[in-house]
């Protein structure tokens, strides 16, 4: 017993010596008045003071959590439309005849239905809405526009009625300062990495 207690005090004694060694960290500096003083960046820290216009913070912790939920899910669809609305805008503009747009359309259309279909069918509605209005923070054009200039005036017309049924516009905008608000917090928070 002695000797597990002098091998003990030995080696406690060892780490509480380790402590004493100075230890330097090489920092940047800036020189103010030949004044050097250490400078150290900190990562960003988000603060959020305004949540709507619910009144309890549960009602409002619930509100985000979903928010949270249904930005990660549709918002990686977002960025993809908007790439390939990019990429197809570029094609038709080289594309003179009008009956090879048309055509060049209805392939574009047929790849992204068996891509796609199944996945935007299992959306919900608040999905669906927060979906039109990421592909409008990402396009600038609302999803009624998109349509009207892919497929005529007439199928987004009836796309548009079909949305209204359910409760849904396609002519919805997005403003991430007041009704958008916890959407652009959410979609901030999917750039950075966090969620």
């Amino acid at each position: 017993m002695k000797k597990l207690f002098i091998i003990f005090f030995l080696y406690w004694s060892q780490c509480t010596l380790a402590q004493d060694i100075p230890v330097s960290i090489p920092l940047r500096a800036i020189l103010i008045n030949n004044d050097t003083i250490p400078f150290i960046e900190l990562p960003e820290v988000q603060i959020w003071a305004y949540w709507g216009k619910a009144t309890t913070s549960s009602k409002i912790f619930e509100q985000w959590t979903r928010t949270k939920y249904h930005v990660k899910k549709v918002y990686p669809y977002a960025i993809l439309a908007a790439a390939i609305l990019k990429e197809m805008d570029n094609k038709l503009a080289q594309i003179q005849s009008e009956k090879e747009r048309k055509l060049f359309i209805k392939q574009c259309e047929k790849e992204l239905r068996t891509k796609f279909e199944e996945d935007l069918k299992n959306l919900s509605t608040t999905q669906g809405k927060i979906l039109m209005k990421l592909m409008y923070r990402e396009t600038g054009k609302t999803t009624y526009q998109i349509v009207k200039e892919m497929r005529g005036g007439f199928e987004a017309a009836m796309w548009q009625a079909l949305a209204f049924i359910f409760g849904n516009s396609m002519k919805v905008t997005y403003d991430p300062t007041d009704e958008d608000y916890m959407v652009e917090k959410a979609v901030q928070l999917v750039e950075k990495g966090y969620f």
